[in-house]
């Protein structure tokens, strides 16, 4: 990957590496597939770093304008998807 994750400069270290570890989530969805409660308990963990909804959907917007990669689909899908356990997009 040719691109930059979105990342605020007020997170400490170990908030970055979390909401990095989230948009990788989110690219294992596309390329891959993830496990379900893999995906979900890293968009937990990225809610409580990014709890704004105007401040999610910027860095999501970001994200995806550098890779391509929708969060909000992603998210979407697993949330309507309780009894699938890999996710594909």
């Amino acid at each position: 990957m040719e691109y930059q994750y979105p990342i605020s400069l007020d997170w400490n270290t170990e908030e970055t590496v979390d909401v990095i570890h989230f948009f990788e989530c989110i690219e294992k969805a596309y390329e891959n597939g993830i496990d379900r409660t893999v995906l979900m308990t890293a968009y937990r963990r990225f809610k409580e770093i990014v709890p704004s909804k105007a401040e999610e959907k910027t860095i999501c917007n970001e994200f995806e304008e550098v890779s391509g990669y929708s969060s909000y689909r992603v998210i979407k899908k697993a949330k309507d998807a309780e009894e699938v356990h890999l996710l594909k997009m």
